[in-house]
């Protein structure tokens, strides 16, 4: 497989991944070919199978692509200020699905097969231990800084992400409208109740 110098700023790689996107979004993960993401790439499958042996390499990528985004967008979160940080990441995780509720039961069927398949097993472990990361350093610091209680950072992640993954589900299983905002008033209400001094 050609490998490009670097895979995070390849505009080619960049394409595939946007390509992907659009045929998860439009054919769900049941229904997802190389063929539909060349269809979206404009190009032929051969050109995909140029950067990507395998279907399953092409998704494990674009996991990691996934993953590279929030990244990114948890990093524009300019504040050192434990509880405004810990409410902007909350925000990030308790999105509503608008236009990509295609996407969203897509990757909730990727998510459905990762105990039958490592590689996807081993994104998702790798994007649930950087949002428990994450969660875990700033309810640290907002403890060293006294303006939370003395709680144990790892079960106050889990439990917000257990919260957080409930709500996603069911909001795209159930289609159910009120469970994001659920979550959402569940999150400050523990946050509020337990956390915060």
């Amino acid at each position: 497989m050609a490998e490009p110098p670097d895979r995070r700023t390849s505009e080619i790689d960049e394409a595939i991944m946007r390509a992907t996107y659009r045929a998860l979004h439009e054919h769900g993960y049941a229904g997802l070919t190389m063929q539909r993401i060349a269809d979206e790439y404009g190009k032929s499958t051969a050109a995909i199978h140029y950067h990507y042996d395998t279907k399953e390499d092409l998704l494990a990528a674009f996991l990691d692509f996934l993953l590279e985004r929030f990244r990114e967008a948890v990093h524009e979160v300019e504040t050192t200020d434990p509880e405004r940080r810990l409410r902007l990441l909350l925000d990030q995780l308790i999105v509503e699905p608008g236009d990509h509720h295609g996407l969203l039961v897509a990757m909730l069927e990727m998510r459905s097969q990762a105990p039958y398949n490592e590689t996807f097993r081993e994104r998702f472990q790798q994007n649930d231990e950087y949002i428990r990361y994450l969660l875990e350093t700033v309810i640290s610091r907002g403890i060293e800084e006294r303006v939370f209680r003395d709680v144990d950072p790892e079960h106050t992640a889990r439990t917000l992400l257990t919260v957080v993954d409930g709500a996603r589900t069911r909001a795209v299983v159930l289609d159910e409208r009120t469970a994001l905002e659920t979550a959402r008033r569940a999150v400050e209400e523990y946050v509020d109740t337990v956390v915060r001094k």
